[in-house]
């Protein structure tokens, strides 16, 4: 049988010189061999969990309500979907069904409209409930979450509730509109269930993140996906970060001596990708095995638990020096995580108070961007550290928009 993905490893230099401990980059990409079409892929378990609070009156709700009405149009009859909104109370406007009567659906989503604050913590335990009616190894779960504010005084529950849907099974796509809401509250939710985070500065972009969400767990390959990388003795990882669909750092868990893991959750459409960056042992001229990446995975599509697939990762040694070749590819995505890396490091440097720190930081991530041709990110990188020299703050739009513009450097690939 034809495994689902195809998995390789490219590294950013070989071969590498002889005789000397160095650092290198290895790049482990999952490709889905065939991607399904949207009527042959696994029936979904949509959840959307939409902020309906007082601060959405206007164009906020009106562009909703069309997000929303798009999105049940493009669902299938064999795909569930139920529907929640909060403010600081509670709605399941649809409560789990499958979507095979449009007209009253489409009925439903007439109804929303604002008021009252904001609860986040109601929206997610409604639309946990909700998941569980239909959550099955053979559909593809995901939640769909809109807020444009904070939530006050119930964060913790809100994070433990994101654990709950990633223990099911779910992934939640979190989406912060506007800029007075809580960008390190959305991350985390998203990070407990294997999912993303995203920035929407304009309501009128609220279908085209709706749509990609929905076409993302609707090209969803694979499930629950685990990367364990068995290590020759001296191979140190430093750090592993993922770079497709999105830059985020992965961090990595060790779980003997010599192995380490990652989650990576689901693998859909383009594929999954994550850099490892190793610091490497003396060794003599010639090839050697450094590594055996293993991916464990469920493909539910294919009827497949805990499928596993696995390749040897051998890198090349030479006496010459100038015998090491660069794969430009390789060192463009290393270049952006750095440049992810920085911006991370100089907002927490901003937040602190280090406001040097935090200057050096953005400009030198500008430096980077401006290289890779991203003009204009690289231009509000310097607005930023403008702003904090002037003795004042990063614009939250501006904040925002580093954050999450970074993220996405990678999401096409140098070929």
């Amino acid at each position: 049988m034809t495994e689902p993905v195809a998995l390789s490893a490219v590294w950013s230099r070989e071969p590498l010189p002889s005789g000397t401990s160095q650092v290198n980059y290895v790049l482990i990409q999952a490709k889905p061999h065939h991607v399904p079409t949207v009527q042959a892929a696994p029936p979904l378990n949509f959840c959307l969990v939409l902020d309906r609070s007082g601060s959405m009156a206007g164009d906020k709700i009106q562009h909703l309500r069309e997000a929303v009405r798009e999105i049940v149009a493009n669902l299938r009859p064999i795909d569930a979907v139920s529907i929640v909104l909060f403010d600081d109370t509670l709605e399941v406007l649809v409560p789990a069904r499958l979507a095979d009567d449009l007209p009253a659906l489409q009925n439903a989503i007439e109804s929303i409209g604002e008021q009252g604050g904001t609860a986040m913590s109601l929206g997610l335990q409604a639309g946990l409930a909700e998941l569980q009616k239909f959550q099955a190894a053979d559909r593809v779960g995901r939640v769909l979450l809109l807020t444009d504010g904070q939530t006050w005084g119930d964060e913790d529950t809100c994070r433990d509730l994101a654990k709950q849907i990633g223990d099911l099974g779910v992934s939640i796509t979190a989406l912060g509109l506007g800029t007075e809401w809580n960008e390190a509250l959305l991350d985390d939710l998203a990070t407990a269930s294997n999912g993303e985070s995203d920035y929407i500065a304009d309501p009128s972009q609220i279908s085209k993140y709706f749509q990609q969400t929905l076409q993302s767990a609707q090209t969803t390959t694979v499930v629950n996906a685990r990367l364990l990388l068995r290590l020759l003795p001296g191979v140190t990882p430093r750090a592993v970060y993922r770079v497709q669909p999105t830059i985020a750092n992965l961090g990595y868990k060790p779980i003997g001596e010599r192995e380490v893991t990652v989650s990576i959750g689901e693998i859909a459409g383009d594929g999954a990708s994550v850099l490892v960056d190793v610091m490497l042992p003396e060794r003599e001229a010639g090839t050697f095995r450094i590594a055996q990446a293993e991916l464990q995975y469920d493909a539910p599509v294919l009827g497949i638990k805990e499928g596993k697939i696995k390749i040897d990762i051998p890198l090349s040694f030479n006496v010459d020096p100038k015998a090491s070749v660069v794969n430009p590819p390789i060192m463009n995505t290393v270049e952006k995580v750095t440049a992810f890396k920085l911006q991370t490091r100089a907002l927490s440097e901003a937040e602190a108070g280090n406001i040097g720190s935090a200057t050096q930081k953005l400009r030198a991530a500008a430096t980077r961007l401006l290289d890779l041709g991203e003009t204009e990110l690289a231009q509000t990188m310097e607005q930023s550290a403008q702003q904090l020299e002037a003795g004042g703050q990063i614009a939250a739009a501006d904040q925002k928009a580093l954050r999450y513009a970074t993220r996405k450097l990678t999401q096409k690939l140098e070929e």
